[in-house]
Protein backbone atom coordinates (compact mmCIF):
# COMPACT_ATOMS: atom_id res chain seq x y z
CA UNK A 1 0.00 0.00 0.00
CA UNK A 2 1.12 3.42 -0.85
CA UNK A 3 0.56 6.28 1.18
CA UNK A 4 -2.64 8.02 -0.27
CA UNK A 5 -4.27 4.20 -0.02
CA UNK A 6 -3.35 4.20 3.75
CA UNK A 7 -4.59 7.63 4.27
CA UNK A 8 -7.79 6.95 2.66
CA UNK A 9 -7.96 3.75 4.29
CA UNK A 10 -7.44 5.29 7.88
CA UNK A 11 -10.20 8.03 7.03
CA UNK A 12 -12.37 5.02 6.00
CA UNK A 13 -12.16 3.42 9.57
CA UNK A 14 -12.21 6.80 11.38
CA UNK A 15 -15.37 8.01 9.60
CA UNK A 16 -17.46 4.65 10.69
CA UNK A 17 -19.88 4.85 13.58
CA UNK A 18 -18.32 3.45 16.74
CA UNK A 19 -19.00 0.28 18.18
CA UNK A 20 -22.05 0.22 20.27
CA UNK A 21 -21.11 -1.04 24.11
CA UNK A 22 -23.33 -2.45 26.11
CA UNK A 23 -24.90 -0.70 29.08
CA UNK A 24 -24.00 -2.68 32.19
CA UNK A 25 -19.97 -2.75 30.40
CA UNK A 26 -19.73 0.58 32.52
CA UNK A 27 -21.01 -0.73 35.75
CA UNK A 28 -18.82 -4.04 35.73
CA UNK A 29 -15.38 -1.71 34.68
CA UNK A 30 -16.15 0.40 37.90
CA UNK A 31 -17.05 -2.39 40.26
CA UNK A 32 -13.36 -4.08 39.14
CA UNK A 33 -11.85 -0.80 39.17
CA UNK A 34 -12.79 -0.49 43.13
CA UNK A 35 -11.71 -3.95 43.74
CA UNK A 36 -8.48 -3.78 42.26
CA UNK A 37 -7.92 -0.23 44.37
CA UNK A 38 -9.11 -2.25 46.99
CA UNK A 39 -6.41 -4.81 46.74
CA UNK A 40 -3.60 -1.93 45.96
CA UNK A 41 -4.31 -0.73 49.00
CA UNK A 42 -3.98 -3.66 51.21
CA UNK A 43 -1.14 -4.98 49.65
CA UNK A 44 0.58 -1.30 50.19
CA UNK A 45 -0.55 -1.24 54.06
CA UNK A 46 0.88 -5.20 54.06
CA UNK A 47 4.39 -4.67 52.33
CA UNK A 48 4.42 -1.14 54.97
CA UNK A 49 3.48 -2.96 58.04
CA UNK A 50 6.12 -5.55 56.98
CA UNK A 51 8.90 -3.03 56.29
CA UNK A 52 8.08 -1.49 59.67
CA UNK A 53 8.16 -5.00 61.00
CA UNK A 54 11.57 -5.49 60.16
CA UNK A 55 13.05 -2.10 60.87
CA UNK A 56 11.90 -2.68 64.60
CA UNK A 57 13.14 -6.18 64.30
CA UNK A 58 16.71 -5.56 63.15
CA UNK A 59 16.97 -2.77 65.91
CA UNK A 60 16.45 -5.26 68.79
CA UNK A 61 18.65 -7.71 67.53
CA UNK A 62 20.82 -4.72 66.69
CA UNK A 63 20.49 -3.29 70.80
CA UNK A 64 20.78 -6.88 71.97
CA UNK A 65 24.05 -8.11 69.88
CA UNK A 66 26.16 -4.86 69.16
CA UNK A 67 26.88 -6.31 66.13
CA UNK A 68 29.48 -2.61 65.84
CA UNK A 69 31.65 -4.44 68.65
CA UNK A 70 34.70 -6.38 67.70
CA UNK A 71 33.72 -9.85 69.63
CA UNK A 72 36.19 -10.72 72.52
CA UNK A 73 39.40 -13.27 71.37
CA UNK A 74 38.70 -16.69 72.36
CA UNK A 75 42.63 -17.39 72.92
CA UNK A 76 45.16 -15.69 74.37
CA UNK A 77 48.11 -14.51 72.13
CA UNK A 78 51.23 -16.30 72.20
CA UNK A 79 54.03 -14.71 75.15
CA UNK A 80 57.40 -13.87 73.49
CA UNK A 81 60.45 -13.16 75.78
CA UNK A 82 60.32 -14.47 78.78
Amino acid sequence: MNRAERESTARRIMERLPAAVPPDVHADAVRRGERLLRRRRLARRVLWLLACAAVVAFTVWAVDAHPWVEPPSETTPPITGW
